[in-house]
């Protein structure tokens, strides 16, 4: 392919994916390596034409290859100095960062790329990712058993500001565009390190796919990647708007209807399921197919109650609902003194109850609708307020008789992760009200109690 050529396909990926706006400033970023050299030069060219400024090349030492890394530092360095374009560079020991070194290099490196855009160093950084690895990043999520968000594989353009300029130019035009213009890069040893998987694929796997099952693999494992994007950006705005008529905030967490995620169609509560875990723990990473699934059996199932623990995140069935929320120590709920009149935070944070003394019964239609009137002159001691404890217990006006609050949790069908912040006011030890049941009827207040404590939930302010 002639030279002109990549710089057309270029071209064309910038207009496609609408890259880079007018007046955009393009952070480089420069490893040394063929595909990221050829990406600067053909930005430096093109800049003029799309009305943008490389406003930097980028480099990022991670530390790995001893004499080899300070190597391709000054060759990027001496590269941005002969171009004019000022030269930004940062340094880790990666090989020192716990766990995947592949990954804990890409932190780092992403690390730095943000901040040079939260600087104002630059509004775009542009990575030289080509179509093959593009095809890579496919077939080694395809072997690892992702879904199609997975296999929708390197995006183009990602919402908090990286560009991918060579994304549809096979690394083979790259090192043609370099040939024919005798552009020097640098040789990472690393990337033939048999010990990463993607060497593995890229120099194994993919070339035997090509011999013996299809030349054109390349191409379809990057077509497959466009195809799935669009089918996620498709669904996306779907999941949305399933999402808004469906989940309901907690605190923390998020909830469902177990009904109504059972009664979507498979592919529709399967992308609800994921976008409800990565909402409620911030990512999906250590999600698995198999986890998806055994969160719609949950909500599959006729009654009852169920748990769930996946990766970083518990899925709890109780009645009717289901439960997401991000493992984390269980913290006590704390017991407020109460001072009359007043406000105080329910202990789940999403109303407050509200304590006020009026002269005489119903004075109040908030405090007489919520069952919520008690005699000031035979509460025994400070009030106070807390959630609910196991063996709580009291006779709430018009039942017969003394009943544990667990019964009544059941028979209102009051999921049981909301028990523990359940408000609950006390003096001397006893219960005075609870959230929906009402006054004590031993502290009731009564035509001729005289002064009358009110005690109802308003919304937080």
């Amino acid at each position: 392919m002639k030279e002109s050529a990549v710089l057309d396909r270029v071209l064309r990926t910038i207009s496609r994916y609408s890259m880079l706006a007018p007046d955009a400033r393009v952070a480089v970023a420069v490893s040394g390596g063929p595909d990221s050299v050829c990406l600067l030069h053909v930005l430096r060219e093109l800049a003029p034409h799309l009305g943008v400024t490389v406003a930097a090349v980028a480099h990022f030492n991670h530390k790995l290859r001893g004499e080899a890394a300070e190597e391709d530092e000054r060759f990027v360095g001496a590269m941005a100095a002969e171009m004019g374009v000022p030269f930004h560079r940062a340094e880790a020991e990666v090989s020192a960062s716990a766990g995947n070194l592949e990954q804990a290099a890409r932190r780092a490196r992403r690390g730095f790329f943000f901040e040079l855009m939260r600087g104002g160093v630059a509004d775009r950084v542009a990575l030289g990712h080509t179509r093959d690895d593009q095809a890579e990043t496919v077939l080694f999520r395809l072997l690892r058993g992702s879904g199609l968000a997975g296999l929708a594989g390197i995006y183009p353009v990602t919402a908090d500001g990286f560009v991918r300029p060579l994304i549809d130019s096979t690394r083979n035009e790259v090192e043609g565009f370099l040939r024919s213009r005798g552009i020097p890069s640098r040789f990472d040893a690393t990337n033939r390190d048999p010990r990463f998987a993607r060497n593995r694929i890229r120099h194994g796997l993919l070339p035997k796919l090509r011999d013996e099952w299809n030349p054109n693999i390349v191409d379809t494992l990057a077509n497959l990647a466009d195809l799935a994007r669009e089918e996620e950006r498709f669904w996306k705005t779907q999941i949305d708007r399933i999402a808004g008529d469906t989940f309901v905030a907690g605190n923390p967490g998020l909830e469902l209807a177990a009904a109504a995620l059972a009664a979507l169609p498979k592919a529709a509560a399967r992308r609800l399921v994921r976008h409800a875990i990565a909402q409620v723990k911030g990512d999906l990473r250590r999600i698995e197919f198999s986890h998806i699934e055994q969160v719609l059996v949950l909500a599959s199932a006729n009654a009852g109650e169920g748990k769930i623990r996946l990766p970083g995140i518990d899925v709890i069935r109780s009645f009717d609902r289901l439960r997401m929320e991000a493992i984390a120590p269980q913290v006590p709920v704390e017991t407020v003194p109460v001072a009359v009149p007043g406000r105080y935070p329910a202990p789940d944070g999403n109303s407050q109850v509200c304590f006020e003394v009026t002269e005489s019964k119903r004075t109040t239609d908030m405090c007489a609708n919520l069952k919520g009137e008690l005699s000031w002159q035979r509460i025994p001691a400070p009030l106070e307020l807390r959630g609910w404890r196991p063996g709580d217990h009291y006779r709430p006006v018009g039942q017969s008789r003394d009943k544990k609050v667990q019964e009544m949790f059941q028979r209102a069908r009051v999921p049981f992760w909301q028990r523990r912040f359940w408000p609950i006011v006390t003096s001397g030890g006893k219960i005075l009200w609870a959230r929906r049941f009402g006054a004590a009827k031993e502290f009731a207040a009564t035509e001729d109690s005289g002064p009358v404590l009110c005690v109802w939930e308003a919304k937080q302010l």
